[in-house]
């Protein structure tokens, strides 16, 4: 028996006759994840890739060719000295005729909880030492956040994310907590980096029990309704703004505000207070206004700002707000309401960026600064803002903008992805398709034979975390776990390190890319720098084959409760933030200069393309593809706990009982999604959870178009993102926009499509 770590938890793994046969809770963790089981149904599942291949066209034309038949053409195998040379050739025709920028390498994903097996790292690190590449910035998770809070509190978000108020404090002091978006709890089964104890539930319940109240504001009630008494306030989708501004207005017109904290800590409170009072374009952001908007009863948003000014409040926003039109301004909207109640920095007050949305914040641990794998240093300095992947490929030279400066698209020739899948997290599928058709050549790292590995020109299969040994490591978990290699590679599955280390030595870089250490050397490496850094912090860490014997390491604990912005309250002129005036700024003068119409430089409410408020709408439905609860993204989609929900083989959708009335629509049936930019099949699941005018489809169903070579075809499965929009939120944080999306949904009578996401592609033995 071994240990294993993932970003879903730790677990203590059985191996019997060389197959992994259980999969059991750490010791150590309170509220295991019921996902990381499903895994072992899928080391040797039909969807695993076992060989290299290449797709037929592209080995026998040469790079280019019929670009537009990948995700529908055959595979051919190859052996692993001839993939390496191809796709070492194929590098250095990039690099000499087109240039390292040609060469586009994001590869945003989730693949390894592993601090060395990380396959973003590893490939940064193989084609830094080929000069580079072009990147990506910020993530598909809160890219509008990661760009406007460093305007706003200064910093680094994810930093600022592992000093959120701890669940400790919460549960001592806070006495209300109004959670913009709710408290999607099952997304707490996730942290990134990995999670050796899940406190994210038992969190909210110890709070419950010792007093603190808990307020929904959203469309979906949350999914910790049975373990707390939680009040509901419905909203329609992307109107949190217009409410958190008719707050504000109330707290200033009922002198409920804290005008000390504000003149102390915040600037520019006078230009949002006359903006919040009409005087910029005559509408005062009242109450009834809000409610107009946003659906929330007048009365409701009185009667909880007064709440709000009277009690310890601790005010919450869900990161999925971020992922709209103008998805900066919840963020800096919440924040100003916060500095308003002046109680930021106080126990158990303030504000808070996503509460249950991953199991880390609140987590009170000891920031440990263990050391990553090093990537080297990247020449080209091309990048793009990460949701912009499909403007990239479909318009290269064109101009775009992000966060005050105008940048250039560069042309790419070669796409080379490892350790996620775009064809789950992008939007607007459909188009991402065609851009998928422009670069000459494709190469993905992959396990299993998704979407992406489909639209791939060259595969080459790697290992999963359970086939080697790495470190589980991440300053944002008390736990460092020794993940053990369970059984041996399946086929002639390769480590991503291994991978590379063949396509340099091809290269002639093998050395700048090893330095000469195998997987263990570069494992006992890193344990030994991040021991180096410890004891700076007067941390005494044990040796490495101590480590290893033990089987995990647990980081001291905190003395205090961490709570956010504690300092800078206590002495914000020795403690300033990292903004042009030290202070919390409710009016950016930075932002304000880039004189972008859609993020000025105050939060503001500004209507989206799609929403239910609209006065010319072609569908009537408001989309959320929020995150699954049986899976991390798409991963394990085909395992058995992701399968258990479904409804006949599709990807279920929640609907109103109103909604499903009115369009004849009974529980379980199977319905077709539909918009101008594409359409799904779903299970119907009707409940009262959601409300009105809203439906639901969580994403990560494998994406399975009926017509392989129709960018419009419609998806069997269910993948919502066929549905979302591709825009960015705005000028400022060009991240994605997934929920601003409307569509109808009618009874689905067309032929039975059976599902065939999960049939590996035809694939043909070289001879």
């Amino acid at each position: 028996m071994g240990l294993t770590s993932s970003h879903w938890g730790v677990y203590e793994f059985v191996v019997k006759n060389g197959r992994l046969s259980e999969l059991n809770p750490f010791s150590q963790d309170p509220d295991p994840s019921p996902i990381g089981p499903s895994i072992i149904d899928l080391l040797e599942d039909r969807t695993r890739i076992t060989k290299p291949a290449v797709r037929e066209s592209w080995l026998t034309g040469g790079p280019g060719t019929a670009t537009h038949k990948r995700g529908s053409e055959r595979f051919i195998t190859l052996s692993w000295d001839e993939a390496e040379k191809l796709v070492a050739d194929e590098l250095k025709r990039v690099i000499k005729t087109k240039g390292n920028q040609a060469i586009y390498a994001g590869s945003y994903g989730w693949a390894s909880a592993g601090r060395f097996h990380h396959a973003q790292s590893q490939v940064h690190r193989f084609l830094n030492s080929i000069g580079g590449y072009t990147s990506s910035k910020n993530t598909y998770s809160y890219a509008a956040a990661e760009v406007i809070i460093p305007h706003v509190l200064g910093g680094n978000l994810m930093e600022l994310l592992t000093l959120q108020t701890s669940w400790q404090s919460v549960c001592e002091n806070t006495e209300l907590m109004v959670a913009f978006g709710g408290l999607p709890a099952f997304n707490s089964q996730i942290s990134n980096g990995g999670t050796g104890a899940h406190i994210q539930r038992l969190g909210v319940i110890e709070a419950a029990s010792a007093g603190t109240k808990f307020i929904n504001l959203s469309p979906r009630r949350s999914d910790v309704k049975s373990d707390i008494d939680e009040a509901w306030y419905t909203l329609r989708p992307n109107t949190d703004v217009a409410v958190m501004l008719a707050m504000a207005y109330q707290l200033l017109t009922e002198d409920l505000h804290d005008d000390y904290f504000l003149n102390k800590y915040t600037e520019g409170f006078e230009k949002f207070q006359a903006y919040l009072l009409g005087r910029k374009d005559g509408v005062p952001k009242t109450p009834a206004w809000a409610a107009d908007i946003s659906g929330m009863v007048e009365e409701d948003i009185i009667a909880l700002t007064r709440e709000m000014a009277k009690k310890r409040t601790m005010l919450t926003v869900s990161w999925s707000l971020t992922r709209q039109q103008h998805g900066e301004q919840p963020f800096w909207a919440v924040t100003a309401l916060a500095a308003m109640l002046g109680q930021m920095g106080k126990p158990g007050g303030g504000v808070a960026y996503g509460y249950t949305i991953t199991n880390y914040l609140g987590n009170n641990v000891f920031k440990m600064p263990y050391a990553p794998l090093p990537q080297g240093k990247n020449l080209v300095t091309d990048f793009i803002p990460v949701a912009r992947v499909s403007d990239m490929l479909l318009n290269p030279g064109q101009k775009f903008d992000y966060d005050g400066r105008e940048y250039t698209y560069p042309d790419i020739d070669m796409i080379y992805w490892a350790g996620g899948n775009p064809f789950h997290h992008h939007q607007d599928l459909g188009r991402l398709r065609k851009a998928w058709e422009k670069p000459s050549t494709v190469v993905v790292n992959e396990w299993c034979w998704n979407a992406l590995a489909r639209h791939a020109d060259i595969i080459l299969p790697c290992t999963t975390t359970l086939e080697r040994q790495d470190i589980g490591m991440t300053p944002r978990d008390p736990f460092v776990i020794s993940m053990d290699k369970a059984i041996e590679p399946v086929g002639e599955a390769k480590n991503d390190y291994d991978i590379f280390a063949g396509i340099a030595r091809r290269m002639n870089t093998e050395d700048s890319f090893t330095e000469g250490r195998s997987a263990e050397d570069w494992q006992k490496w890193i344990w030994e720098q991040s021991c180096k850094r410890a004891a700076k912090l007067n941390v005494q860490m044990p040796d490495y084959e101590s480590f290893r014997e033990a089987g995990f390491y647990k980081s001291p604990d905190l003395k205090e409760d961490r709570i956010f912005l504690s300092d800078f309250f206590k002495d914000p002129d020795k403690n300033p933030l990292k903004t042009p005036s030290g202070k919390i700024e409710i009016f950016s003068k930075t932002i304000d200069s880039f004189n972008y119409n859609d993020c000025p430089g105050h939060p503001t409410w500004m209507e989206p393309d799609e929403w239910l408020g609209a006065e010319e709408k072609a569908y009537p439905l408001h989309l959320i593809s929020n995150q699954p609860k049986t899976k991390l993204h798409s991963q394990m989609d085909n395992g058995t706990l992701s399968s258990s929900i479904k409804i006949k083989g599709h990807q279920p959708l929640e609907m109103n009982p109103d909604d499903a009335k009115s369009r004849g629509i009974t529980q379980g049936d199977i319905v077709r999604v539909f918009n101008g930019r594409g359409s799904c099949l779903c299970g119907v699941n009707i409940t009262a959870d959601v409300m009105p005018g809203v439906v639901i489809i969580s994403t990560g169903s494998w994406y399975d178009p009926a017509e392989p070579n129709d960018p419009k075809s419609m998806c069997k499965h269910g993948n919502p993102n066929v549905l979302s929009p591709d825009i960015g939120t705005s000028k400022l944080g060009q991240g994605p926009a997934a929920h601003s999306c409307l569509t109808e949904i009618e009874i689905y009578d067309g032929p039975v499509q059976d599902i065939t996401a999960f049939n590996p592609p035809e694939i043909i033995e070289k001879k």
